[in-house]
């Protein structure tokens, strides 16, 4: 690292990641809590050679987009949950916009890809129905700062749902050393709540905890451990109950995930005929609507409390087929063709086995669900040099606040 520089920016694009790109002397100089068409002055902290990094020292000229963020913990050195507080909500879903644009034709080698505006979300402060801390030195709940390294204790939080902020504030004082992990989780009915602890290896959890809260422990080995009440909370979306239980995967903002919802269906249309493979399935959303109409659906999921949770789930459907598998793993080995396939995969998107897989398996309509850009624009790519066609991508806007983006790429197979 070279010692600080002091440099005048004229800040232009938003990249993936949180930061604003500002060009100086040849390179990209990417600049955090700046927003597009500010002029700042802000000196290096990191130097890369062909780019770097640099903290506002001042604003010179702000941006008409700039905003007053409501959190103490937002900024540099701070915490690192959030992104774009300081930044009106209408600009970020357009920054958004540009930024899943800018990866489909970076990494996806689509310039002209139809990525179309982003959905804003109902609410855009106190959408989260899980959060997931991580325990301090000193047993505090906390959030990691933007250094990726250190803890800070927290003791708000403006993007929880209101009856998580509520039992927050009451474990601020809790100890919870010998813990690594602390997930708090409301489901659709506010009063069912769950404190999910993962402790560690070897170390005793002090469990008195606040009592209008179930308590379980996240053990190795998928294993759950009910320690008091239920070992999961309940969501409701679009008519249908999921439980799920501690540990396994649900959307945060459970608004935004009936979105995902919708537009898979919209773009499928099942029909009564139809076989459609539904590949990181978690507890079954879009198992559970797509069943309705089709007359199979395949559901792919290696997590074993997810899969026993959607076959609880999806109890009353007897058209659907669970396959406790990875998808690389359980893909090639399933028989005949398929209609349609939903696909929502980590965040470091599909492996290549598994894409080549789904590929075999050919087909017509495929519906991917990714919460992050650049492995999706990555994905894409494969999937039109194998001969499907990029119709549209829709940008989610499922955690405002922050860089992140869910994005829904809707592909046919050519010919078909």
């Amino acid at each position: 690292m070279n010692d600080p520089q002091s440099v005048e920016l004229d800040l232009n694009a938003p990249a993936y990641g949180g930061s604003i790109i500002a060009r100086h002397q040849g390179r990209a100089i990417f600049v955090p809590y700046g927003v597009p068409d500010e002029t700042v002055r802000a000196h290096i902290v990191s130097d890369k050679g062909s780019y770097a990094f640099a903290d506002i020292d001042a604003v010179l000229v702000p941006s008409p987009a700039r905003v007053v963020p409501p959190c103490s913990y937002f900024g540099a050195g701070r915490c690192g949950g959030c992104h774009y507080q300081h930044i009106d909500y209408a600009a970020q879903l357009v920054y958004k916009h540009q930024i899943v644009a800018e990866q489909f034709a970076r990494v996806g080698k689509l310039p002209d890809a139809p990525v179309l505006p982003t959905l804003a979300a109902p609410a855009f402060w106190n959408y989260r129905a899980h959060a997931t801390f991580r325990v301090t030195p000193t047993g505090r709940l906390g959030y990691v700062m933007t250094d990726d390294r250190t803890l800070l204790p927290v003791e708000s939080c403006h993007l929880l749902h209101p009856a998580l902020i509520s039992l927050f504030e009451g474990l601020r004082e809790h100890d919870f050393s010998g813990s690594e992990q602390v997930r708090l989780q409301v489901g659709s009915d506010d009063h069912e709540l769950l404190i999910a602890i993962k402790p560690l290896p070897g170390r005793r959890v002090d469990l008195d905890l606040p009592e209008n809260a179930s308590v379980a422990l996240l053990l190795a080995n998928d294993r759950v451990r009910p320690i008091r009440g239920s070992s999961g909370v309940h969501y409701r979306l679009l008519g249908q109950s999921f439980r799920v239980t501690a540990g396994s995967f649900f959307q945060v903002n459970l608004a935004q995930a009936e979105r995902l919802v919708t537009l898979a269906l919209d773009f499928i249309q099942p029909q009564p005929g139809d076989r459609v493979l539904d590949l990181y399935s978690g507890v079954g959303l879009f198992t559970a609507f797509l069943a309705e109409h089709a007359a199979s659906v395949t559901a792919v999921e290696s997590f074993a409390p997810a899969v026993k949770d959607a076959r609880h789930n999806l109890r009353q459907l007897d058209n659907v087929t669970y396959v406790q598998s990875s998808v690389e793993n359980g893909l090639p080995g399933l028989a005949g063709e398929y209609d349609a396939a939903v696909i929502d995969p980590p965040r470091s998107g599909m492996k290549p086995a598994a894409l080549d897989a789904l590929v075999q398996r050919a087909p017509r309509k495929i519906v991917y669900v990714s919460c992050d850009p650049t492995t999706l624009a990555r994905d894409v790519r494969q999937l039109v040099a194998a001969g499907y066609r990029l119709l549209n991508v829709q940008p989610v806007d499922m955690f405002p606040q922050t860089y992140h983006i869910e994005a829904v790429a809707m592909l046919e197979r050519s010919g078909a």
